[in-house]
């Protein structure tokens, strides 16, 4: 019965969220960059309040009942370092796969770091109009980075589940809920810069809308997997909040926040930032 519940939560979270992102951008044709600048600086906000106030605090007041060891902080400090590695070092294969496609399509114009900016956030789209190709293929990177980013992302869920003791008494309460509903709304911009491209590069709108929706689907598995690892053992739940933590972490700093500046150079991002960490840890401590 968990396990199902987690796979709804993650499902809708996941593979709905950013299948309305998918949809938004098929019917809108381009999304609406402050809007969404400001919609991606405030869910990083939360996500960062949610992972300091709660995920990364709960193993030390673990600790100080005496349930864990008195090196519980270095335990999650290397998970947590574990976890923004990861991610980390699958970006960087990310982008070298992106740099690669890029100058194997477009060989009188080989790729540089700037036009590969330009090719990843979803807002540079419009200077590459002309070559179908170009777009097709940055839509299919990105569907691959997202369905990649998504995994850890449903470890958060999973993970902060696995905290609850009655999780069926507890479905829409505590951090695993929060951050279901924050990971979902951070997918719909995400989603958009999935299917903006996909269709510009001459793709159906209902098939693009469609495999957008599938780079959602890595959230359910990882989320089933930071769920049963956190349900092993105590020390098993460190690791796997720490870790989720982590990679969270590097979501919003090396993801998130840049791409949120990079669609709308303007003070507001930080002030959006501002207010979901506010939000977040009125959320985790209410």
């Amino acid at each position: 019965m968990d396990y199902l519940i987690i796979v709804l939560i993650t499902f809708i979270s996941g593979v709905v969220g950013t299948g309305l992102g998918g949809v938004i951008g098929a019917v809108l044709g381009r999304d609406s960059n402050k809007t969404v600048s400001l919609l991606l600086s405030f869910a990083a906000g939360i996500m960062l309040a949610v992972v300091c106030f709660d995920l990364m605090n709960e193993p030390i007041e673990m600790m100080k009942e005496g349930n864990l060891p008195d090196l519980t902080p270095l335990i999650v400090a290397a998970a947590v370092i574990a976890g923004y590695g990861v991610v980390y070092a699958l970006n960087l294969l990310i982008d070298k796969k992106t740099n690669r496609e890029v100058v194997h399509i477009d060989k009188n114009h080989p790729a540089t770091a700037d036009d590969l900016d330009e090719l990843i956030h979803s807002n540079h789209y419009e200077t590459h109009k002309n070559a179908k190709s170009n777009l097709f293929v940055a839509g299919l990177v990105m569907m691959f980075a997202i369905a990649l980013h998504n995994l850890p992302e449903g470890m958060v869920i999973g993970a902060s589940y696995a905290l609850s003791e009655d999780l069926a008494a507890n479905i829409f309460t505590g951090s695993g809920f929060i951050m279901a509903i924050v990971i979902g709304l951070h997918n719909v911009p995400e989603g958009m810069a999935v299917s903006v491209p996909l269709i510009a590069g001459g793709m159906k709108k209902p098939k693009a809308a469609l495999l957008t929706a599938l780079s959602g689907l890595p959230t359910v598995f990882g989320a089933l997997l930071g769920f049963a690892l956190g349900g092993i053992n105590e020390i098993m739940l460190v690791l796997s909040l720490g870790f989720a933590s982590g990679a969270m972490i590097y979501v919003v700093f090396g993801e998130l926040l840049p791409e949120s500046i990079l669609m709308w150079r303007s003070k507001l991002p930080a002030f959006a930032l501002f207010a979901g960490l506010i939000t977040g840890f009125l959320l985790v401590m209410f």
